[in-house]
């Protein structure tokens, strides 16, 4: 795993929802916690790099089901615990037919929690192997620290251009459409995050002006594409 676990736990029992939050942090992971379901969209939405979802099913205002079918719309491959005090087979069925990866009925052991969500983390890092490190031309991209090197010379990138350049690096020479992008990184695809991730876009093409033959190319109404072979 890497080295900062990040964790969203939509939890709606106040108590409950700080003691596993604080268990979980013991345990070395970063918690985000809500305890309603728009507060956790608004979470996921607004924290970079969530690895896992940890959702109470029973929550005011949007239930851990739909909560879920909005965040499958906006990352379909991030792991999903359900927690409920429910144990229908029929509940479990429609968690699992929302992406669910797991499912634990209450009163539950914490351990067994724990336990759980390392094999999921273990599972997704294991199979992607994601690639840190980068060449761009003449440039070095450290995705990790997000430092960008050419040369002697050393910038270090803020969190969304790092997030957009290592999206780029990643399918250098293809075409990165803007609602990838902005799903993705912003976790919105709205006319602001778009305005937003163009301002992002025009400073990461500045820091890779020193290679000519290193362009972030515009493809009309469909995205980008980072080259290094002009």
């Amino acid at each position: 795993m890497k080295q900062t676990t990040k964790v969203l736990l939509a939890e709606d029992d106040p108590n409950f929802g700080a003691v596993l939050r604080d268990y979980l942090e013991l345990n070395d992971f970063e918690v985000h916690l809500a305890t309603d379901g728009q507060e956790a969209l608004r979470l996921f939405k607004s924290t970079d790099e969530l690895d896992l979802c940890i959702l109470d099913v029973m929550m005011p205002l949007k239930d851990g089901f739909t909560l879920a079918g909005d965040i499958r719309k906006i990352d379909g491959e991030i792991p999903l615990i359900f927690l409920t005090a429910k144990s229908m087979k029929e509940d479990m069925l429609k968690g699992f037919q929302l992406g669910a990866d797991d499912y634990l009925t209450k009163p539950f052991d914490s351990e067994v929690l724990l336990y759980k969500i390392k094999a999921l983390l273990n599972r997704k890092f294991g199979e992607e192997e994601e690639e840190i490190h980068f060449k761009i031309g003449r440039y070095e991209y450290d995705s990790e620290m997000r430092v960008l090197k050419i040369g002697r010379e050393e910038r270090k990138l803020s969190p969304k251009e790092g997030a957009l350049l290592k999206l780029l690096a990643q399918n250098k020479n293809n075409l990165v459409k803007r609602s990838t992008a902005l799903n993705k990184i912003w976790k919105d695809d709205n006319y602001f995050t778009g305005r937003s991730m163009d301002v992002y876009l025009a400073k990461v093409r500045k820091y890779l002006k020193d290679d000519p033959k290193v362009a972030i190319i515009n493809v009309h109404s469909e995205g980008f594409r980072l080259v290094d072979d002009l």
